[in-house]
Order: C-alpha cells, then sequence, then structure tokens
C-alpha cells in the first residue's frame, strides 16, 4: 500500500512541473524577412473584440510552433501571451484577457517555427482589435457541394464568442427511404431568433414561421401566385415578410469550370401577412424575373432583382432560358413602401447591371440605410457558383459604386449579410480550395471602407481542411434560437394552414 502512494505522490509531482513549464519562445533561432505562411491567414485582419480565439498552423511542415501575442501599448506583466505546440491554440480566458487590453490597439504577434532541430522566427504581424463587438451568433446551412447528398443537411447556430456549435433544425428527421425532404432559406426578423422563418421542400413541405414562441406550419401554395414563396425579407417591424416566388431548374456543366448552373424559368415577388396569413402578388409581369427581395432600415423601401426576359413560346421556358443563360443580366430595382396603407409604388432603377453587361444579385442595405452590398457576375442568379462573382458596395447617398477590393478573392464571393451594429460584413467564399464555401469576416467603417476579411474561428485549425461542408447562407442573429429541432420536425409532420389570396397592393 505504501508503495503505492509514494507511486501517485511522485506522479503528482512530476505533472505539477511539467504544468508550471508552459512554451517558450526560443533564446536562439533565425530571423526571417517574410512573414509565416499560416491557415487561416490572420495575418494583418481586424477582429471584434468578442470574437473567438484565432486558431492557426503553418501552411506548410512543422515539428513545433511558439506564437507570442503581445499588447506593446500595454505596459503591464500580463500584456503577453505564449502559445505552443503543433498548432497555435489560445486558451478561450487568456485569449479574452488579453484582447480587452488590445481594444482600440493591436495585438502583435511573432511565430517561431522548429524544422528538423531548427527554428526560424518570422516577420511580426498584427491583428488589430475593434472596439466594435459582433453579433453573438451566426446561423448557416450546412450541405454538401453538391446536389447528390443534399438530404444530409442541417441549419446550425455557431455562438461566435466561443466555439458552441448547435443544430437549429435537421433535415433527416422528416426525410423517409423513399421520401426526402430539402430545408433552406432560415431568415430573421431584425435579428431576433424568436421570430424567423425557414422552407422545406418535397416531403412535407412548406414554411415554418416561429413568431414570438408560436410555430406554425404555412402552406402558400395558391392558384393566384406562382409558387410558394422562396427567397424571404422580413419586414423591420410589421408583421409581413415578402418573398420572390420561383420556378428554378439547374443544369450541369461538363467543360465550364462553374460547374453547376441553377436557374430561374420565371420569378415573382409576393408579400405575406404572418397574422393574417394573407398573401398579394407585387410584381408578376411575365417578361421580368424578380427576386431577392430586401427591405431598407427604415421600412419604406423595397429592394430587389430583377431580369427582362421574353419567353419563345415554342420552346419550353426551362430550356430557353439555358440556351440564353448568358444573356440573362439582372438589375438591382426598389419599389416605395408605406406601412400605414401596405402599398407599394413604381420600381425605380437602382443599379444597372446589364448596361456594363454584368448581373447584380443579392442587395443588402447596412442598418444605417447608406450602404448597398450585392453580388456582381457576369451572368445568371445563382453567383455562388460562379467563380467570377465579387462583392460591390453602392454609396446610396452619393451614388457612387465600387468592387470591394479588400475582401474579394479569384474565386466566388457571393451570400453575404450586415451586423446589427452594421460594422460588419459576413459573407460566403470559396477562396480556401475553389470548392466549399466558408463564413468571411470583415469590418466596414463609416466610409464604407473594409479591412482584410478573416476566416471564421474554429477551435482546431485543421478544421476547414477536414469538414466537407458547405457554409450557406450566413446570418447573423443576437442571441441563440432556443426551439428544439423536434419541435420543428412536429410542426413540420402536419398540415400546412393554407393562405388566404387578396388583390394586388401596388398603386
Amino acid at each position: 500500500m505504501m508503495r503505492k502512494q509514494i507511486f501517485h505522490f511522485s506522479l503528482f509531482t512530476f505533472t505539477l512541473t511539467l504544468l508550471s513549464c508552459g512554451p517558450r519562445v526560443p533564446s536562439e533561432y533565425m530571423a526571417s524577412p517574410s512573414l509565416p505562411e499560416i491557415f487561416p491567414d490572420y495575418t494583418n485582419v481586424t477582429i471584434p473584440v468578442n470574437i473567438a480565439p484565432l486558431t492557426f498552423e503553418m501552411s506548410g511542415e512543422a515539428d513545433e510552433m511558439v506564437a507570442r501575442f503581445t499588447v506593446p501599448a500595454v505596459s503591464s506583466t500580463d500584456n503577453e501571451l505564449i502559445v505552443g505546440g503543433d498548432k497555435i491554440q489560445p486558451d478561450g480566458d487568456d485569449w479574452r484577457q488579453l484582447v480587452q487590453q488590445a481594444v482600440g490597439k493591436s495585438l502583435q504577434v511573432e511565430v517561431f517555427v522548429c524544422r528538423d532541430g531548427q527554428w526560424m522566427g518570422y516577420k511580426p504581424f498584427q491583428i488589430y482589435v475593434s472596439p466594435d463587438s459582433i453579433d453573438a451568433w451566426l446561423s448557416y446551412r450546412l450541405i454538401s457541394p453538391s446536389y447528390v447528398s443534399y438530404e444530409e443537411l442541417t441549419i446550425n447556430q455557431r455562438c461566435l464568442e466561443n466555439y458552441d456549435e448547435h443544430v437549429i433544425y435537421n433535415n433527416m428527421l422528416c426525410s423517409e427511404e423513399m421520401k426526402g425532404q430539402c430545408i433552406n432559406c432560415h431568415n430573421y426578423q431584425q435579428y431576433n431568433p424568436e421570430r424567423m422563418q425557414f422552407h422545406a421542400r418535397q416531403n412535407l413541405g412548406g414554411t415554418v414561421i416561429a413568431y414570438d414562441g408560436k410555430v406554425r406550419k404555412i402552406n402558400m401554395k395558391n392558384d393566384s401566385i406562382l409558387s410558394a414563396g422562396v427567397y424571404p425579407a422580413w419586414h423591420p417591424w410589421l408583421k409581413l415578410i415578402a418573398y420572390s416566388t420561383n420556378h428554378t431548374h439547374q443544369s450541369f456543366h461538363t467543360v465550364n469550370p462553374n460547374k453547376i448552373e441553377v436557374f430561374d424559368s420565371e420569378s415573382d415577388l409576393i408579400a405575406y401577412d404572418v397574422e393574417k396569413n394573407e398573401v398579394t402578388n407585387i410584381e408578376n409581369d411575365p417578361q421580368e424575373m424578380e427576386v431577392f427581395p430586401f427591405w431598407s432600415p427604415d421600412g419604406k423601401s423595397l429592394y430587389y432583382c430583377s431580369a427582362h426576359f421574353e419567353h419563345n413560346d415554342s420552346v419550353d421556358s426551362g430550356l430557353d432560358v439555358i440556351q440564353h443563360a448568358a444573356d440573362i443580366k439582372y438589375n438591382i430595382y426598389r419599389k416605395s413602401f408605406d406601412p400605414n396603407t401596405m402599398q407599394f409604388g413604381q420600381r425605380e432603377l437602382v443599379f444597372d447591371a446589364a448596361a456594363r453587361g454584368r448581373s447584380a444579385t443579392l442587395p443588402r442595405i447596412s442598418p444605417d440605410g447608406r450602404f448597398l452590398v450585392f453580388t456582381l457576375a457576369e451572368y445568371g442568379v445563382f453567383h455562388i457558383w460562379h467563380r467570377d462573382a465579387d462583392l460591390w458596395m453602392m454609396d446610396l447617398q452619393t451614388g457612387a459604386c465600387r468592387p470591394l477590393v479588400e475582401v474579394n478573392s479569384k474565386d466566388v464571393e457571393s451570400y453575404h449579410s450586415w451586423s446589427s451594429n452594421g460594422r460588419w460584413l459576413v459573407f460566403s467564399s470559396r477562396r480556401d480550395d475553389g470548392d466549399y464555401t466558408r463564413p468571411y469576416f470583415a469590418h466596414v467603417d463609416k466610409n464604407g471602407k473594409c479591412t482584410k476579411p478573416f476566416e471564421l474561428p474554429s477551435a482546431d485549425p485543421d478544421f476547414y481542411r477536414q469538414f466537407m461542408k458547405c457554409y450557406n447562407i450566413p446570418e447573423f442573429i443576437k442571441s441563440a434560437v432556443t426551439i428544439k429541432p423536434q419541435t420543428f420536425a412536429d410542426v413540420l409532420k402536419k398540415d400546412g394552414e393554407p393562405v388566404k389570396y387578396v388583390p394586388c397592393l401596388s398603386k
């Protein structure tokens, strides 16, 4: 018994000794004039004060790494953090303590790498810590990058202040062996997780709407509208959702690097009254294909995209669009809206992309109403599959418009959303490998200038190289959705409430 106790005591003492050592910056190393090539690339980025720890590793081989984070402008005994191992993974509490000291300043990061017994010290880089916080949660759809296994998808939410992730709804809860389901287009009213909606298509299809604790399934199909609602936009305060209604198709390329073409043969705009369960047409010109509605923050204008296309009656509508896909260009329009009378005005042209030989989609307006960000590509409507797609910004005060060169890459930039304080932009990008969309964040100052974007931090920096799912439709929310996935599934298994059609409210 005594020998056993002595062994435990010795082991405990040895463990304490190991823990007390910790990583150390090498005293001897070769100095490199270059920045370290790390993944993800967090060199010289701007981050919000409340972001989770940034973890990274070397892009190439490394036997060991040490990183020293310091706040040079702060003179204290705890103004530095040293992290070591084969990857750099700061402790959450240590990270938060250090970042708080760097608000409005920069963290300096020195990276040292050991290869074959030789240490190399790289040129230090900065991480600027903005005093502008970011919304605590981000929601997105996780889906494979092809439509072969689309059923295995979820709507998830991730806490941006740490690495906690939860499923909002799992598509497999209502999928059966011979009857599949597909969920999409989650959306919130003013970043409120208690007021949200998403669609289910195919088996047990319908629109799920959660509003202040009540969850309903709506059957929005009606003979007077083109289809059930597809792409949604909640009014800032009214119980009103604008949708596009779409007949959507897809074709597959054999030599085109864009791989897949997703397109509409027809599309209109509708409005749905959540309280009255009523639907009405907003725009349904057969020669116009309207899509992607978005409300101005004051609730007095509805922005959207539309392409003029005259169908050849002797050709199938889907085939007709495929044959002319490269010629279909979407412009950005807006319609005035009176919240008191619930009437829409005539459309106004906001951005003439067709005149530039381009196509504009996904208009998103900053919460202060000043900046309009959209995606621009050569043609078409579904730019997530177009490698030339970039983000552009229009100043709605001056009309000036420019590409966001600060955030664009050589690959796809597509779906984007503003944070509730208007200081952060999240967008989908395929810059890592060309196949998987992942969320990137950029700070936007009061003049519309963006900083170098950074990738959503993960606990393990190698995570994105191993995870074979796309992050689709990133949307900020102020807090977590608390409705259980099974609650949504139970509602979906019921019959949807049929909507009532009322006449168009346009002037």
